[in-house]
């Protein structure tokens, strides 16, 4: 924390009118295994730091990876922003919104892995996956550790730091032979060691899931109801999340900048972001510009209510900044925190029965996603459902609608995966063209 406040003395020194400081510090672990033996061990360390300072208007930044010359950082970027053309919304956050004092978020695992104990987690899941009857070979499996140290000071009186753990393991199983081999895999990512599946139930879901999908038959085209496994359905709303971003707004690139204070969803449905969510994906204490923030709801009885805001954004938009902010190199953008899509009250059984014959996504390929538009065209693979039931798997079909009408249309299931930072149930969406056979 000193080295970052004398990083912004050194600015100040060198003719900067403010700045500000962000240090990162990051250590990570992982282990690849193969049928029972270790592929590879990687660890990696790192830090970086990053100065913004602004001159007046205009702003550059410098990186280094140590705190070495700090005068010679701080007089580098000095000269670049001297050179910079003004933004007329640059600066840093209003001293008002800073952040006095810093939750209790436990983002902190003291666990810390061995590759040993890794490997053992990773062959754990593998030996899971090959047991499943009709699996014939493993596409590996991975465990991974890392530690992140987040480090932010401003030349108007804020100072803020914390770490964060991650854990993650993820199997990948292979059912078929030759040209009909199918693939597919699971995994899970927390915070806390404790809160992860064990490796055995990964691995096992992995096999079953490749073993489901042997044999896919193509449909013909055609308007069909479609339900989004909840893994895939995550995508929909990281698809509303760039489109209530600030800056697409500001750009005018996103197909509901003119749609606040309106219904986007139906009436039922409640999407919200909560930056302090306990253990959280994406959980932090504070943003990328040391100011307080809030949990908002997005959506409220369908209805737009933010943009995802940082300050300069908000200046440019006219709004207040919502703590929004994300470090992303030589400045900020705004982004989400924990986005979680609330859950409805059926459960994926029960949509798939009131569907009675419909596509089930698991798997979606390719982007194919126009953000000004909103016109949605993506690769799938899933199952048919007939008679509410599964029938077969499908493959090799493209699903497409506009999101526009695929959010008045969505019906959430009640089958919340709230770990990772975009959280949702299943998503039934009516009426989507399916191009098959």
């Amino acid at each position: 924390m000193s080295r970052a406040a004398a990083m912004v003395e050194a600015a100040k020194r060198a003719g900067a009118d403010a700045c500000d400081v962000v240090a990162i510090t990051g250590t990570a672990l992982s282990v690849d295994v193969r049928d029972g033996k270790v592929e590879e061990t990687d660890r990696a360390e790192g830090d970086d730091i990053t100065l913004r300072v602004f001159v007046g208007k205009r702003y550059a930044a410098a990186s280094s990876n140590a705190f070495s010359d700090m005068d010679a950082l701080a007089e580098r970027a000095v000269a670049m922003a001297k050179a910079a053309p003004e933004d007329p919304y640059a600066g840093l956050a209003d001293e008002g919104r800073l952040l006095m004092s810093l939750p209790e978020l436990e983002l902190l695992d003291p666990v810390e892995p061995t590759a040993g104990e890794l490997a053992d987690r990773a062959r754990a899941a593998e030996e899971a996956g090959l047991a499943v009857s009709g699996v014939t070979k493993s596409g590996g499996a991975g465990a991974s550790w890392r530690l992140a140290g987040v480090v932010l000071a401003t030349s108007h009186g804020f100072t803020g730091s914390y770490l964060a753990s991650r854990h993650g393991l993820s199997m990948t199983a292979i059912s078929g032979e030759g040209t009909a081999m199918e693939r597919d895999f699971d995994y899970d990512y927390r915070t806390f060691l404790e809160d992860m599946d064990p490796a055995e139930a990964i691995g096992r879901r992995a096999g079953e899931r490749a073993v489901r999908r042997v044999n896919p038959r193509k449909v013909p085209s055609q308007t069909v109801d479609v339900i989004y496994e909840s893994r895939a359905a995550r995508s929909l709303v990281g698809h509303f999340a760039g489109a209530i971003n600030g800056a697409a707004v500001a750009r005018k690139t996103s197909f509901l900048k003119d749609r606040m204070g309106e219904a986007v969803f139906s009436p039922d449905i409640r999407i919200v972001d909560d930056p302090f969510k306990r253990r959280g994906a994406g959980t932090r204490p504070f943003d990328g510009e040391g100011t307080a923030a809030e949990v908002l709801n997005m959506v409220e009885n369908g209805v737009l209510k933010h943009w995802f805001l940082d300050t300069a954004t908000a200046r440019e938009l006219g709004l207040t900044p919502n703590g929004r902010a994300q470090r992303s190199g030589s400045g900020t953008s705004p982004g989400s925190t924990n986005l979680t899509l609330e859950p409805g009250s059926r459960s994926l059984e029960e949509m798939m029965k009131e569907m009675g014959t419909g596509l089930l996504v698991t798997d979606l390929i390719g982007q194919g996603v126009n953000s000004v538009t909103g016109d949605y065209s993506r690769g799938a693979a899933g199952f048919w459902i007939e008679n509410g039931e599964i029938a077969f798997p499908v493959s090799e079909i493209t699903i497409a609608s506009n999101l526009k009408e695929m959010f008045a249309r969505l019906v959430p299931g009640n089958d919340l995966d709230a770990r990772y930072s975009v959280a949702t149930p299943s998503i039934l969406v009516e009426g989507m063209a399916l191009a098959g056979a």
